[in-house]
């Protein structure tokens, strides 16, 4: 991204002189103005230009402001201001636009007055704004509790010229529901993109029927909208709430009904399941009783109904029964969907594998229904313990669910699962004590180095090296009423091993929360070189009661103490899961179900809205920076409109400050094209970020990924690794010769050296899927021309071998760099001749094997390589014949926990414990922090191998690469039908 315009200097020297506009054959524009943000004496704006004339080689924007406004700093083009007279001129990269093409220029200003409308361009008046006019509501069902009342959000989809004013009318249906508040509103050329909430009212009556009724959103010359509400009866007469009625069982499989109570009972409730008439292949999987008592009574409990696997081709149905003494019962109606056609195959196998990590016998998931990183517990990569778990594994069960309800139209998984990220994972305001209230966008954190060993830490903090400004913590907040993030954490310590939550005797987790065994902890602090064996495990909200006298921070931060919370994103997580609510979207609105999940998609577009910070350098520094000392981004000139590598929030426990930052490291194979997509305004607007600038930030990105992954393509078709715009951790000036991208040097191993972050193919399968499914929903060309590449590059350099074996690439070496520096918008980065891969090892890991195929799949499914397709079976095939009662796995050596043992680094001035009592001193050992890890029933192999013994062999059921399995079988079956 360029340097915005350091318009004052520049002002000073251009006032007074007449600025001549190029000559044009023909101009013709339309404009579009839009204030982005506004408070404090200041607000934001930006101005979108179409270009309806001939090409322009240099452009001048004019126009006058109403009242007493003046522009303090801006992007994209270089103003000069005459009193209320301004004039922009194009920057020197964007000078040239041809016929039809469209831009944005963005500025910050100071003072008040209505918006400017009428504009020029080159001298010739501008017509607009010419953006279409509709109604965003949020979401369009909603359940009203009797006696209460629930609210839904509205807003305008763009800036009218005067005020619109929109009303909520009930249609036919229960009469117990009513609009209590909110009609009429008016949106003004102000407050156009500030929602507005609508309640609907639920009178409180004697009957125990749940009514509905349609209520319509409506507005003058626009198109209505219309929401559905649905009466929550809780007369004290308890009530079965089942999920859902009617659904879809594949034959050999499960399906899973959902139960729980609609009130608190006073005593236990017993609820019977029992199979009525029907076809007879349709069966409970057990008529045991479940229990609801005044403490479960709201949480879920399963129903599984099996399907015989048999030889017709019929599609019976069968009627359940759900009851209790004394309760309504609820009938389920459950449909056998045979699987005798050969296309049927891998979508059965889909629901077999599913069914295996569904079990509760076979231990994926944690008694609060958290999916753990492993099943098994002694392992150690990026988690140190395999009953952790990740933002990445959450995101993998979301997208998993998804292709559950593709498949049998029940979609209380899929929501369930989203509920239960939003309950652990996504820390609430009770987890970010403060709300980060004390928040300063335009001070978003003081500066620490990065230091490339653990040793060089403890940092220094700087107040002299100049932050730049937040640009979206305003409208976020403004969007959502409060400054508290919205985001994924992105490791959990599931069962308390280290004890940092209650388990150890307090009565309040570190954050301050009635959690009593799931902790918030983090590892990673301490600079590019430090492994996971080099980690000091220390809790996210940090209260002083371990480590040091101070705590934790001190280890990392140089005079830090404790008393402090803090967070770590992973944004590939985030966006995965906002992948994955785009699947739910669309394979629920084909089934006409789309309504069972609205809720769930105004989740992931917060989601989405939140994660923007991943586009912004760690100090919201200019892209292109060499120096701590180098100008501080200002509006959204700090942003590289890609995924970084992490964002981070926290604050004090009491409040009394409150940071966040971005990172300034970006890797090839943490971007997300569909995402972007998804999140822009060419996505579907049940999945459009609500804040008034986030789909265009989108759209951008969009653009700017698909540009990263051309820059980064290896001559073979690999892509490689990525871009800094902190080299050396520190803002250093790059080797002479360093090629950038949009100002950010290119950097073969970004973010991590041990091992080299670029040398896993995983990285490899998982970016390129995300680009294949981007192909295949859009028909993207520029990306297709990297699929051709990497497609014909992967499979020449895998083997399917006989039976069971096959092998892909494992461990990669790289060398050269891309041809050029790139930073041309909208542009295409050209070829790299001197950019070149080895693959060094093989393997045949079935997670990375998953997400390898799933690739191919999807570009298959949109090119018709047949290659491709084949390669993609073959995978499947042999990985099927790899079967085992947990899953699909294969064992693997691991001579890296010869580690074990590893010194790590702790500074002599810095003594403490773990809460289990073990020593954190200069003498620390990676087991000697983790003592507990002895205890493991798989000790005994790693210690005969640090006494001298072989690696040890493991096998390990992973929860994102057991998922991953299942969703390659799924969009096998589902792509390919014929097999």
């Amino acid at each position: 991204m360029r340097k915005p315009a350091l318009w004052a200097a520049l002002a000073t020297l251009l006032t007074g002189m007449a600025v001549a506009a190029p000559a044009q054959a023909a101009v013709a524009c339309t404009v579009t103005y839009n204030k982005t943000w506004e408070g404090g004496g200041g607000f934001g704006a930006s101005i979108a230009i179409t270009n309806q004339g001939d090409a322009l080689n240099g452009w001048t924007l004019t126009f006058t402001f109403p009242g007493n406004q003046r522009i303090t700093n801006a992007w994209d083009g270089v103003p000069t201001q005459n009193g209320a007279n301004v004039s922009i001129v194009n920057a020197s990269y964007n000078a040239n636009k041809a016929s039809g093409a469209q831009w944005t220029v963005g500025f910050n200003g100071t003072g008040s007055g209505a918006n400017p409308d009428t504009f020029a361009i080159n001298g010739t008046t501008c017509t607009g704004p010419q953006q279409p006019q509709s109604l965003m509501v949020t979401p369009t069902s909603v359940s009203v509790p009797e006696g209460d009342d629930e609210t839904f959000a509205v807003r305008l989809q763009s800036q009218p010229s005067s005020n619109v004013t929109v009303t909520t009318t009930a249609g036919t249906g229960d009469s117990d529901l009513t609009v209590a508040s909110g009609t009429p509103l008016t949106f003004t050329p102000s407050n156009w993109n500030t929602p507005q909430l609508v309640t609907i009212a639920a009178a409180q009556d004697s009957d125990t029927t749940n009514g509905t009724r349609p209520f319509t959103v409506a507005s003058a010359g626009l198109t209505s909208v219309t929401v559905n509400a649905t009466e929550s009866d809780n007369d004290g007469a308890q009530a079965l709430v089942v999920t859902p009625t009617s659904l879809s069982v594949p034959e050999g499989a499960q399906a899973i009904v959902n139960v729980k109570l609609q009130a608190q009972p006073s005593g236990n409730v017993t609820v019977n399941p029992s199979a009525g008439t029907g076809d007879a292949d349709l069966t409970l999987a057990s008529t045991a009783a479940l229990t609801f008592t005044p403490t479960n009574w709201n949480v879920d409990q399963q129903v599984r109904i099996n399907a015989a696997d048999d030889a017709d081709d019929d599609n019976g149905t069968r009627t359940f029964t759900i009851a209790a003494s004394g309760v309504p019962s609820v009938t389920v109606t459950a449909t056998e969907v045979d699987d005798e056609a050969p296309s049927n195959s891998y979508l059965t196998e889909f629901q077999t594998q599913y069914d295996k990590i569904k079990n509760p016998a076979n231990g994926y998931f944690s008694p609060e229904g958290i999916p753990y990183h492993s099943i098994e517990t002694l392992l150690v990569e990026a988690p140190d313990h395999g009953h952790q778990t990740t933002s990445e594994a959450f995101s993998y069960w979301l997208w998993m669910e998804a292709q559950y309800g593709r498949l049998t139209k029940n979609w209380a998984p899929f929501n369930n699962a989203w509920n239960i990220m939003e309950q652990f994972i996504i820390p609430s305001t009770a987890n970010q004590p403060g709300g980060q209230s004390t928040y300063n966008p335009a001070d978003p954190a003081d500066y620490a180095p990065e230091r490339n060993l653990p040793s060089q830490y403890p940092v220094p903090l700087s107040t002299t090296v100049v932050a730049g400004q937040d640009p979206i913590s305003a409208e976020l907040q403004s969007t959502y009423g409060n400054k508290s993030m919205y985001a994924m954490h992105w490791l959990l310590d599931v069962d308390d091993v280290y004890g940092f939550g209650t388990g150890r005797g307090s009565s309040l987790s570190e954050c301050g929360d009635n959690t009593k065994r799931v902790t918030y902890i983090n590892t990673y602090q301490r600079g590019p070189q430090e492994s996971v064996w080099e980690t000091i495990p220390h809790p996210s909200c940090d209260t002083q009661r371990y480590g040091s006298s101070t705590g934790f921070p001190s280890l990392f931060i140089q005079g830090s103490t404790g008393n402090q919370w803090r967070y770590t994103a992973a944004p590939d997580a985030d966006a995965r899961a906002v992948q994955a609510a785009y699947w739910a979207l669309t394979w629920a609105t084909e089934q006409g179900n789309q309504s069972q999940i609205s809720a769930t998609m105004a989740k992931a577009a917060k989601l989405g809205d939140y994660l923007r910070y991943a586009m912004y350098d760690k100090y919201f520094k200019n892209p292109g920076c060499t120096s701590p000392t180098c100008a501080a981004g200002s509006g959204k000139s700090s942003s590289a409109y890609l995924l970084n590598w992490y964002f981070a929030w926290g604050g004090a426990m009491d409040g009394a400050w409150a940071w966040r930052i971005g990172s300034s490291h970006n890797h090839g194979g943490y971007q997300n094209p569909l995402a972007a997509w998804v999140l822009s305004p060419q996505g579907p607007s049940a999945l459009r970020p609500q804040s008034p600038t986030a789909d265009d930030d989108w759209a951008k990105s969009l653009t700017r990924q698909v540009q990263f992954y051309t820059w980064l393509q290896s001559a073979e078709g690999a892509i490689a690794g990525g871009a800094t715009n902190s080299w050396d951790g520190d803002y250093q000036q790059p080797p002479a010769g360093t090629p950038s991208f949009f100002g950010m040097a290119y950097d073969p191993d970004p973010v991590y050296h041990d091992p080299p972050s670029n040398q896993w193919f995983g990285f490899q399968a998982w970016g390129m899927e995300r680009l294949a499914e981007l192909y295949y929903v859009t028909g993207d060309l520029k990306a297709k021309a990297v699929l051709d590449k990497w497609a014909a590059w992967a499979i020449s350099e895998t083997t399917l071998g006989s039976g069971s074996t096959y092998q892909i690439p494992n461990e990669m070496g790289w060398s050269g760099a891309p041809a050029a520096s790139f930073n041309t918008e909208g542009g295409t980065p050209g070829p790299n001749p001197g950019l070149h891969v080895t693959v060094r090892t093989y393997t045949n890991d079935v997670g990375v094997a998953a997400g390898y195929a799933r690739t191919l799949i999807y570009y298959a499914a949109k090119s018709g390589n047949a290659a491709a397709k084949a390669t993609a079976k073959g995978l499947l095939d042999r990985m099927l014949l790899l079967k085992g009662s947990k899953g699909i796995t294969v064992p693997e050596t691991r001579g890296d926990y010869n580690r074990f043992d590893d010194s790590v680094y702790v500074p002599s001035s810095f003594t403490g414990t773990m809460p289990n009592g073990d020593t954190i001193n200069s003498s620390s050992t990676f087991i000697g922090m983790r003592s507990f890890l002895k205890n493991d029933p798989e000790w005994s192999k790693v210690q005969a191998h640090l006494n001298g013994g072989p690696a040890p062999t493991f096998t390990y059921h992973r929860f994102w690469a057991q998922s991953d399995i299942a969703m390659a079988l799924a969009d096998y079956g589902s792509l390919f039908p014929n097999g």
